[in-house]
């Protein structure tokens, strides 16, 4: 489990095609493996990995097409910008919110509206995803925990938006997003598990 509190901008330092279904990612990061363990895991924009190998600077992952395929893990290269988080301990602080480094789906970025003190981000998302997504609720956009300050739908498509302050535009990679850039977003795991609940309420 993760809070979605990015605690380093790592970077993308190989990625070894296995077949045509796995790839190996080499991720640099030294302070996420700084107490690293084989085994343990460690979120790269809001996926959630597990660490197969690592030295002092770096560590690698496998990932499966499944994460290739519905994840902007997928069209990363050497050099990219990534957000790392290590797993939460149980006696630390849960200062964003519960995430679990599950992908839900890729976003699109439509705009971004800077202020004096703050930049506001326009995100399409599919339907499906966004009534999962609650005004003045969470959402993680690429492993950062953000507060959704506007919700609505636009045809067939709906979009959602966040207010980010300077530090998280300074201190991750959605400062450097460009319009049309893809995002990795997990919407809240409560919000899911009381929709599936609901759902079972509805069919007894």
């Amino acid at each position: 489990m993760f809070t979605g509190i990015v605690e380093e901008v790592g970077t993308i330092a190989a990625i070894e095609v296995l077949d045509g279904n796995a790839a190996k990612l080499t991720v640099k990061g030294p302070k996420v493996v700084s107490d690293a363990q084989l085994g343990c895991s460690i979120a790269v924009s809001g996926v959630c990995l597990t660490v197969i190998d690592f030295d002092a600077e770096s560590f690698s992952a496998d990932v499966m097409a499944e994460t290739l395929n519905h994840t902007s893990i997928g069209a990363l290269a050497p050099g990219k910008r990534v957000n790392l988080e290590r797993a939460v301990q149980a006696t630390s602080r849960l200062g964003g919110h519960i995430v679990s480094g599950h992908v839900d789906a890729v976003a699109t970025l439509q705009e971004r509206v800077p202020s004096q003190h703050w930049e506001v981000f326009r995100f399409e998302v599919d339907p499906a995803h966004a009534r999962f997504i609650a005004l003045k609720g969470s959402v993680t956009v690429d492993g950062v925990s953000l507060t959704v300050s506007g919700v609505g739908d636009q045809g067939t498509r709906s979009w959602f938006e966040v207010s980010l302050i300077p530090t998280t535009l300074a201190e991750t990679t959605l400062g450097a997003t460009d319009v049309g850039a893809h995002v990795n977003i997990e919407t809240d795991v409560l919000a899911k598990y009381v929709a599936r609940l609901l759902e079972g309420g509805a069919r007894s």
